[in-house]
């Protein structure tokens, strides 16, 4: 069985019933909810089903298409597209939850809502370069109509600033994959989209890092860097509660995500010659973000910074060259994911009670809705990177690994540590604590609804926070892999200089396989289904 198109395809079975035009809009919530949660459900299938000892694809599904025009649709899961499916199908019906108040053209919200789901999983699992581009794209659309539609004061602006931003990154991003299409075709005689075919080509150094330089500025976008940034916070403060939900959870996660699975595996001279540049726009990220995040007035702003600089950190792990390092980045992709998609669902609670995010109309809230502030703490002391919570396990490997590549930016990306305490916790103690405003004071606490959908989110925190292993096990044969064939396509060490000493042993193993490329074992099929 074709799991992996099951898992994208599903959620626009959907679709049809809610074009129905006489059906409520009650069912309509009701149907995009059981849709996410049947995705969901088959997505813990296949982690289940998914093998850790593994480092290449597995669950390898190839087709026909145009083959004349060198497509194919070829997916595949590894350690790092595991978890942003899983994070996905996780926070899809999270969403749905928190929209369930929405009364204006419910039934199109939620197509959007399917739609956007499809978008992500198969920009995630796609292993054909225009087959991805065209899953990354669809991405834009709904995501347009729900900042545009259902957002604030300001929608119309944020959702066209997000779309003219998104549409110069993959302008870039296009001509990239055109780029390498004709290399493809002058170095190998037939020309292709297909990642595994395209890893390893005999590029010359220069063509391959303008090419390079191409899909880095249409990922950096959508990261998004420093100082592509600027749609994000308007987008954030604009959106409901679920856009922002789908934003920060999921859609900066296929900027980093392109990163590692196409700029790095695909460019690996490139990704080396470029890696102290981008690790230090990462780092400037990380400190700008903070800073800015601790001038803000409104609570959404204040998270949209957040994630600016918490993105940054995940940039800087990756662009390391390490294993610690780069499975800190994947982890820490999930943790952000977690922990950010949490204060956001606490700041919808707290918005569809008061109306306001404004830090200085608020305080003492608490008072009332004291359940609301301790899911708002948890996620703002995961965020901080407080011990025994998700995002301490991520930052630690992140500036552990760096810290023997670029000690100076790992010092530097550790004071988003220090900063990220002062305007979360801030932030906690002016909105939540004090003496509430007399309007303040009879506030609705948490409902059942809102307990279910957070409950879960909670749970994996801890989980992680406290026994990380069972994540790592599945992401590091992958992010192993992946740097020791940097390492081998370069010729230089990817660990950490400590070991340089040993020179002649580190030369050897890095010319051993020029007989047996590297592609042949990263990425690659798995037993379950060979590639033809």
């Amino acid at each position: 069985m074709r799991l992996l198109s099951v898992l994208i395809f599903l959620p626009l079975l959907g679709i049809p019933l809610l074009m129905v035009p006489s059906l409520p809009d009650r069912w309509a919530r009701i149907c995009a909810l059981s849709v996410t949660l049947l995705t969901f459900a088959l997505s813990l299938f296949i982690w289940a089903k998914f093998k850790t000892d593994t480092p290449g694809f597995q669950m390898f599904e190839d087709a026909p298409w145009l083959d004349q025009l060198g497509l194919r649709y070829t997916l595949g899961i590894d350690g790092i597209s595991l978890f942003m499916v899983m994070l996905t199908t996780l926070f899809m019906p999270v969403a749905i939850l928190m929209s369930w108040s929405v009364k204006d053209r419910v039934r199109l919200y939620m197509m959007a809502s399917l739609a956007i789901e499809t978008a992500i999983l198969g920009t995630f699992l796609s292993l054909n370069l225009l087959m991805f581009f065209l899953f990354f794209e669809l991405l834009l659309f709904p995501m347009y109509l729900i900042v545009g539609v259902w957002g604030s004061k300001r929608r119309v602006y944020a959702a066209v600033k997000f779309f003219l931003f998104t549409m110069f990154g993959s302008a870039f991003l296009l001509v990239g994959i055109l780029l390498l299409f004709s290399q493809s075709a002058e170095l190998l005689g037939k020309g292709t989209f297909d990642l595994q075919e395209l890893m390893g080509l005999p590029m010359a150094t220069e063509t391959a890092r303008w090419i390079f330089l191409a899909f880095f500025i249409g990922f950096a976008v959508k990261v998004p860097l420093v100082p592509l940034h600027t749609w994000l916070p308007d987008a954030h403060t604009e959106a409901p509660t679920k856009g922002s939900i789908v934003l920060a959870a999921l859609l900066l996660k296929t900027g980093t995500y392109g990163l590692i699975r196409f700029n790095i595996t695909l460019f690996p001279e490139a990704s080396r010659h470029f890696a102290l540049a981008i690790g230090v726009i990462a780092v400037i990220g990380i400190i700008y973000g903070g800073i800015v995040a601790m001038m803000q007035t409104d609570l959404k702003r204040l998270i949209a910074y957040s994630s600016v600089s918490h993105m940054g950190l995940m940039v800087l792990g990756a662009f390391a060259f390490t294993s610690m390092a780069m499975s800190g980045a994947v982890l820490q992709m999930v943790n952000h994911g977690l922990s950010t998609g949490l204060l956001f669902i606490a700041v919808g609670m707290l918005y569809e009670r008061t109306h306001t995010r404004e830090i200085a109309e608020l305080g003492g809230i608490a008072k009332a809705t004291p359940w609301i502030a301790g899911v708002y703490l948890v996620a703002a002391l995961s965020s901080l990177g407080m011990p025994g919570l998700n995002n301490f396990i991520g930052e630690f490997m992140v500036i552990v690994g760096t810290f023997p590549v670029y000690p100076l930016l790992a010092i530097l990306a550790a004071t988003g540590v220090v900063l990220s305490a002062i305007y979360l916790l801030w932030s906690y103690q002016r909105t939540w604590q004090g003496e509430p405003k007399e309007r303040w004071k009879h506030l609705k606490d948490i409902k059942p609804r809102e307990a279910i959908l957070v409950a879960p989110i909670i749970a994996v925190m801890l989980l992680i926070g406290l026994y990380p292993r069972p994540f790592l096990d599945r992401i590091e044969p992958t992010t192993d892999a992946l740097v020791l064939y940097v390492q081998t396509e370069t010729g230089t060490p990817a660990q950490e200089p400590a070991q340089e000493p040993a020179q002649e042993p580190a030369q050897e193993p890095a010319q051993e396989p020029a007989q047996e490329p590297m592609p042949s074992s990263f990425p690659s099929s798995d037993e379950q289904g060979a590639a033809p």
